[in-house]
């Protein structure tokens, strides 16, 4: 198979996103051009470290590059103070240098929490991106959103701090659990469903033999990352239409908050829980027509990941608590809630005029449909 490589047009900035097989086994050659002395510090996970570890840091020693590893907690719980605190005090021992590279290993937690690092540390240090989910491979790792989460809400604390070069390696893929390849599903058919119908059409051909099929894997990722590289290059600080790429967010973010950023509801779980509320949001605005949610459910469901509030265990709280959390969101402009809503597949938008009375209703009959 090819090496697939999309560029994220950024001027002095930009930097390539390359897709493909094997390349966690070449990133210490891949790696190579970039520094400017052969000294690497790499941050990952104890999910992933013992799995692919040894070979990262093996192409790193192929190429005579120093390369120390930190393992944090793996889960959504370590993107917080304590465990970015830790990274950055352990990256400073290891006396990382602006010259110097920090490389991300892990799903989008350790990409957003390595990344922020990246940025504070000595004012900017360069960082680069090996995502080893789907979630992270199509959209976290791309973008240079780099955060973590606080009492408050998600993502909340963080600075725009773009890679020198993202490697996604889609064999890495092969070794996650069948649930986190679900999850990282929820942010792959958002692309189609906020801009390209077409690739939604493909999806529900497609999707449901991705897992097995390398090919298939490989062009998922490759189109999701053209779209969000697209959007990323025209609008980077997120001042118009980036915002769409928050497509199902909203709720998803709110609900998250509400089930403790536990293993009860993964982020991309939520992201196609919230999809789905999104476009049943817009049916009932008269935006778009009540075959254009029913559809988006259908397919969700033929591919076995979440779709209602009822497919979460435990208890959630009532509308109105789920509502006030939405209020923290980083979408929140004047202290007006932003809704990205849809008036049909393939067509979505910013909308700061949302009634809340209808988004109330909405998440009020959901949790009825729980009971």
């Amino acid at each position: 198979m090819t090496l697939d490589v999309v560029p994220v047009d950024l001027g002095a900035r930009s930097y390539e996103v390359r897709i493909g097989p094997g390349l966690i086994d070449s990133a210490g050659a891949q790696l190579l051009p970039f520094l400017r002395r052969r000294k690497v510090a790499v941050v990952t996970d104890s999910s992933v470290a013992p799995l692919h570890l040894e070979r990262l840091l093996a192409s790193f020693a192929a190429k005579g590059i120093e390369a120390t590893a930190l393992a944090l907690p793996a889960g959504e719980a370590t993107k917080g103070w304590p465990e970015f605190a830790r990274a950055t005090e352990w990256l400073l021992e290891q006396k990382i240098e602006r010259r110097d590279i920090v490389v991300a290993f892990g799903g989008g937690v350790i990409g957003d929490l390595a990344g922020f690092a990246a940025a504070v540390l000595r004012r900017g240090v360069r960082f680069v991106q090996i995502p080893t989910t789907l979630l992270s491979q199509v959209d976290s790792s791309v973008g240079g959103k780099t955060g973590i989460n606080t009492a408050q809400g998600k993502n909340l604390v963080g600075a725009f701090h773009q890679p020198t070069l993202v490697l996604a390696d889609i064999d890495v893929l092969e070794t996650l659990p069948a649930r986190d390849f679900l999850a990282g599903y929820g942010e792959v058919v958002k692309y189609g469903l906020l801009g390209d119908a077409a690739f939604f059409d493909w999806l529900e051909v497609n999707a449901p033999n991705m897992a097995q099929d390398r090919s298939l894997r490989q062009y998922a990722v490759r189109r999701s990352v053209e779209m969000k590289a697209g959007i990323v290059s025209r609008d980077e600080t997120e001042e118009g239409e980036r915002a769409l790429l928050n497509l199902g967010h909203t709720f998803c973010h709110a609900l998250e908050k509400a089930t403790g950023y536990s293993e009860r509801l993964l982020h991309g779980e939520g992201v196609a829980i919230g999809c789905t509320l999104a476009f049943e949001l817009s049916q009932r605005l008269g935006l778009c027509s009540q075959e254009a949610p029913s559809r988006v459910r259908a397919h969700l469901r033929a591919m076995g990941t979440k779709v209602d509030l009822k497919d979460i265990p435990g208890d959630l709280p009532d509308a109105q608590t789920l509502l006030a959390l939405m209020g923290q969101d980083k979408k929140v402009v004047d202290g007006q809630l932003r809704f990205i809503l849809a008036r049909g597949i393939g067509d979505a938008f910013v909308a700061s005029d949302v009634p809340g009375d209808a988004v109330k209703t909405l998440l009020s009959e959901a949790l009825v449909a729980r009971s």
